[in-house]
This record gives C-alpha cells, sequence and structure tokens, in this order.
C-alpha cells in the first residue's frame, strides 16, 4: 500500500455504467486517487486521467497476475471490482492481490453471483420466487427466465408457453425458470459496515429499463425494505455497498430477485441526497467508523448517453468573445465559465476579446466575473477586425458570431469554436 495520506483506488471495468458512477463518486475527494483499468478502449478513457488499457478480459488466465503487476506498479491500496464476474474472480484471489478488495467475503460473493444459490440461502427468511426445473409438469405459464449468473435485468423475459421455454432453454440451460412477477419493481441500496452493522437502506423504483440498466429512478420509501434488508443482512456476511432488487407478486407482496456485493450504477440517486457508497466503503476498509447523513427532498435521476471527446488539439492561448458568448441571454454562461476556469489551471493564456458598446470592466462586475480571469482585455472599435490582434499561433478562438470565427480562420489560421462546441474543450478526466 502506499504510504502518503491520498489512498490509491483501481476501478475495473472503469467503463461499465458502474465504473463511471464510482468515479463520480469520488472524482472531487482530497483522499483518494483514482486508477481505471479495461479491457476494452471504452468510456473511461475519457473521463480518468490515471487510465490503464489493454488488460486481459476477466476469464483470461493472465487477468489476475495483469492486475497484481498494476497494483505493484502503481502502489495501489485498494480495487473496486465494477462488474458482477470481476466481483467474484477478485474474491477467488483475493488472498493474492497486494492491495484490499472494496466487496463482501468471498462466501457471499459466491452466493450472490448464482441467484440458485441466493434462494437457497434465504428461504424462510425472505420471500424468494417459486422456481421450475425444465421437465417440470406442473409449470404454471407465463413464467420468468433469467440467468443464473446474470445481473439487473439482462437477459430476463417473460415465457408464455412450453415452446418458448423449450427454445430459451437450449440456448441457456443456466436459465433460472421461476413464477412471474407482474407488479412493479425495486432496487434497495444498502451500506454495512465493519462490525456488520446496516447502516443504510434506501429504496427506488426503477421506472425505465435500458439494456438491463435502471436509467430512470425515484426513491421509494416501504418500511418493509429495511425489514428485507435486515434479514438478507443477518444471513449473508455482507460489508461495505450492496443492493437487492425486489418485484412485487400478483397479490401485492415482495419476492426477492437478486442480491449484489457491489456498487450499483443508479446508486447515484442517493449519493445526490448525501450517501456517498463508494466513499463509505472505502473508509470503512480503512477500519474507520463511519456515519450517513442524508438530505431529505425530492429528486429523480435519469441517465442518457452522454459525449465525451479528446482530441490531439494543443494551444497555450484562449481568444474569448463576450456578448453572446461568455454572456448569454443576459447571464452567464456557466459551461463556458467552466472551461475558461479549466484553461486557467492549466496555465493557458485567457484573452477577452470583445467590441463590448459598453464599459467591458463595468460588465464583468456586474456579472461577478473577475478582471484577474483575463490576462489581456482587448477592448475593439466598431469596425476593428478581431483576427488583427490575435499574435498567438497556438491559440483557439470561441466567438458565438460565425463571421468573426470566418474571419480569424482565415487570417489567424487558428481553430474557432462557436458556443455550441464548447463541451469539445472540457476535460472531464479526474484524478
Amino acid at each position: 500500500m502506499s504510504n502518503g495520506s491520498v489512498k490509491k483506488v483501481f476501478i475495473f471495468p472503469c467503463g461499465s455504467e458502474i465504473g463511471l458512477e464510482i468515479q463520480r463518486s469520488l472524482a472531487a475527494s482530497c483522499h483518494f486517487e483514482m486508477y481505471g483499468g479495461s479491457s476494452v478502449d471504452d468510456h473511461g478513457r475519457l473521463v480518468f486521467k490515471n487510465y490503464i488499457g489493454d488488460i486481459p478480459p476477466v476469464e483470461d488466465k493472465n487477468f489476475i497476475p495483469r492486475v497484481i503487476d498494476i497494483v505493484k506498479k502503481h502502489s495501489i491500496d485498494f480495487i473496486i471490482p465494477a462488474h458482477d464476474s470481476v466481483v467474484l474472480k477478485l474474491a477467488e484471489h483475493s488472498e493474492e492481490l497486494p492491495a484490499q478488495l472494496i466487496t463482501s467475503p468471498l462466501e457471499t460473493c459466491i452466493a450472490c453471483r448464482s441467484k440458485k444459490k441466493t434462494y437457497q440461502l434465504l428461504t424462510g427468511q425472505v420471500p424468494v420466487p417459486k422456481t421450475y426445473s425444465i421437465d417440470d409438469k406442473h409449470i404454471s405459464f407465463p413464467v420468468f427466465i433469467k440467468p443464473d449468473a446474470g445481473q439487473g435485468s439482462k437477459g430476463a423475459k417473460k415465457i408464455s408457453s412450453q415452446k418458448e421455454l423449450a427454445i430459451a432453454y437450449e440456448s441457456d440451460p443456466t436459465i433460472i425458470i421461476s413464477e412471474y412477477l407482474p407488479g412493479s419493481e425495486y432496487t434497495i441500496d444498502c451500506f454495512t459496515d465493519k462490525d456488520r452493522k446496516l447502516l443504510f437502506s434506501g429504496g427506488r423504483i426503477r421506472k425505465r429499463i435500458n439494456n438491463g440498466i435502471s436509467v430512470d429512478s425515484v426513491p421509494k420509501e416501504n418500511r418493509l425494505f429495511f425489514e428485507l434488508a435486515q434479514k438478507i443482512n443477518s444471513k449473508l456476511h455482507l460489508r461495505g455497498a450492496w443492493f437487492f432488487q425486489v418485484k412485487e407478486n400478483a397479490a401485492g407482496d415482495f419476492v426477492l430477485m437478486e442480491v449484489a456485493p457491489r456498487i450499483a450504477g443508479t446508486m447515484g440517486l442517493y449519493r445526490a441526497m448525501g450517501v456517498n457508497f463508494t466513499q463509505l466503503s472505502l473508509f470503512d476498509a480503512m477500519g474507520l467508523d463511519v456515519s450517513i447523513i442524508e438530505n431529505s427532498f425530492e429528486v429523480e435521476i435519469d441517465r442518457a448517453l452522454s459525449s465525451k471527446f479528446i482530441t490531439n488539439l494543443f494551444y497555450s492561448s484562449v481568444y474569448v468573445d463576450l456578448d453572446d458568448t461568455l454572456i448569454f441571454d443576459n447571464s452567464v454562461n456557466t459551461q463556458m465559465i467552466m472551461f475558461l476556469y479549466q484553461a486557467r489551471n492549466e496555465g493557458k493564456r485567457i484573452c477577452l476579446i470583445s467590441r463590448h458598446s459598453k464599459s467591458i470592466l463595468k460588465t464583468l462586475e456586474a456579472y461577478a466575473i473577475s478582471r484577474s480571469l483575463f490576462d489581456e482585455i482587448i477592448h475593439l472599435g466598431k469596425d476593428d477586425k478581431k483576427s488583427h490582434y490575435i499574435s498567438r499561433l497556438d491559440a483557439i478562438f470561441i466567438d458565438d458570431s460565425f463571421a468573426e470565427r470566418k474571419d480569424v480562420s482565415e487570417n489567424s489560421n487558428i481553430p474557432v469554436f462557436a458556443t455550441d462546441a464548447i463541451d469539445v474543450l472540457l476535460d472531464w478526466r479526474r484524478k
């Protein structure tokens, strides 16, 4: 382990929705430095400053040796698995790893990776679905099938006939055949500390599912969620962040679907309310006593594809316009000001160039924009061309006006950007 106060955390696979939620959970923390790893060039390389690619897939014989090499090379303190298969694989080799694995004990990981084992262990403790074998003569259709080692709702399907079931079983003989639960589905996010005390359980309803992932969710309170969490926690040896899913049967009773000893991608809903499951898990792993402050307000999380960009653009100076660029619709353009502070943090020279009709300094003051943000302010006359005042060749120019951008592009020969393209300049990679 590293000896410094900042702990190094390795996340794999870092580009999964789980990995991206872990990144968001730690991005603003001064206590942790993140290293993201992936087997494919996924979204993780756009948000992790310390990105490690070309890691063998989890089923590859070289996966564990490669992880050990990474941990040693970078003095990693903690490893956070961001996929169910990775949770189990790393748990199986936890004693070989020269870093602490953030998940529950191996026996729990084994039980949770198989729905059959989960149901067997929790039968009599919490309601579990009735299951059938493929040759059962008394199957009551419709039924619900799901891979025994699947995650989320991926691969789950309602089956209405024996013929459909036979086709599904031939495709995947590991499927669980269970009673069909027609009601709403809920996920309950939980945290158990080092003393096996359940410190938090919060339900959320999965309003919209995309590719097996909950992409729209709101909190849902129900005293039964906590009672079910307590019973699961007493039976399984859980530690840190975990969650379970239930669905309502025809009578409206909650029936267990699965338990997972890891961070969930949609735990960001409760993180927004003050419950940072990733940080809680890490501090707990460090042997610290943790507590939780949960804010009380209505919140909904909705996720969609998010665009991040990587370019080969190099520049040391930024020329930026004022009207309808830095100031837009009588407000500060917050995305623009975000970019300018990013540029300032990177040591780039920032020049405000404008033919503003009033006092630029007074306008900046009116919008609470500090004069010191800019290395230079160029106040042009009505007929001045902006290209005449751009003296640096390793610069970029930002302006809402096409005519201004055309002038600078043709005469200064530097990259020019409209206000709608600022996101290509933003760097979301964090330590």
